[in-house]
Parts: structure tokens; C-alpha cells; sequence
């Protein structure tokens, strides 16, 4: 075995977890973490058939992870939330989730913290009952009015006003944590 495989053999076991566990706070997606962890291991096996040697091991494959995460953000960075308030209103009302939310335009980070952000609200409202989370989605994200929405299901308005309201407590009491951590 040569030195530089030996060297693999001992770094690749030794900062493993750590280094998963680096990636995993910062992409919550298991599969996207491990394919970030092998590029980045992927890259430490290139780099080591340089000439130049690795001096810090363990920062050059949490710097490696770093850039890894960002180019991930940046292949899936999401088109900018339409404007989505109904004809007639006010120009200057906007979409609430958009004034909330980092905006994609002030960098790595923020387009990092954004991605989470959208990623964590899409698996809550995968969490929500089918009638709330349809009513919640109408209403918050389609800009459709209780009345609209009310015509086009045959629900009557404050059977929708409920659901919107159990969807919404649902949804800020399963989201809070993460986005205080973010914003």
C-alpha cells in the first residue's frame, strides 16, 4: 500500500462522521448529504495524487463540504415566489412568504437558509389533513378568496376559515424552531 492510500484509509474512517455531521446541519435532505459527503471525499482522493500535500486535513474537507453545499443550493436555487395578490389590491401588498423569507439575491447563505426554509414548509404541509392543507395552499400561496374558494368546493366559508386556522397553528407551531434559527 502506498503512503498517499494509507493516508486515505486513515482520514476517510476517522472524519467521517464528522464531517457527515458538518454537511447534515445544513442540508436536511439523508440522500443530498451523502452525496455531498462522497464528492467530498471523491476530492480529498484527487487532491492527494497532487504533488503538494493536505497540511489540515480536517478544514480542507470542511471548506471542500462548504462549497459543495453552496453549488448544491445554487443548481437548485428556486425561481423568485410570484407576486400573487389578487387584481385590484394594492400594488404594493406582497406575498408574505417572499417578505419573509431570505432573499435569493444576498448570497450563499441566505440562498442556503432559504432552501431549508421552503424545504421544511413543503414536508409540513405534506403533514397537514388533505382539506386543510388544500384550503391553506389556496388561500396563503394562490391568493383565492374565502368566498372564491368557497364557490369553487361547496364548503361553506367558516368551515374554511377553520381549516385555514388549525392549518396555520399547525404549521407555526412545527416551523418556529427553524425559522427563529434562520431569520
Amino acid at each position: 500500500m502506498t503512503e498517499r492510500n494509507k493516508g486515505l484509509s486513515e482520514v476517510i474512517p476517522r472524519e467521517r462522521d464528522r464531517l457527515y455531521g458538518f454537511i447534515r446541519r445544513r442540508v436536511p435532505n439523508r440522500r443530498d448529504a451523502e452525496d455531498i459527503l462522497q464528492d467530498v471525499f471523491f476530492e480529498f482522493a484527487r487532491a492527494c495524487s497532487l504533488p503538494e500535500p493536505i497540511e489540515q486535513v480536517g478544514a480542507w474537507l470542511i471548506r471542500v463540504a462548504r462549497n459543495r453545499i453552496i453549488d448544491r443550493i445554487r443548481k437548485r436555487r428556486e425561481v423568485p415566489l410570484l407576486d400573487v395578490s389578487p387584481i385590484g389590491e394594492d400594488i404594493h401588498e406582497r406575498y408574505y412568504l417572499d417578505e419573509v423569507l431570505p432573499s435569493i439575491d444576498s448570497g450563499p447563505e441566505a440562498a442556503y437558509a432559504r432552501a431549508t426554509l421552503l424545504e421544511a414548509i413543503s414536508n409540513a404541509l405534506d403533514e397537514l389533513p388533505a382539506d386543510e392543507r388544500d384550503v391553506f395552499i389556496a388561500h396563503e400561496l394562490h391568493g383565492e378568496s374565502f368566498k372564491d374558494i368557497a364557490a369553487r368546493s361547496g364548503i361553506n366559508i367558516n368551515t374554511l376559515l377553520g381549516w385555514k386556522r388549525r392549518a396555520v397553528l399547525q404549521l407555526r407551531s412545527r416551523l418556529q424552531s427553524l425559522y427563529d434559527e434562520f431569520i
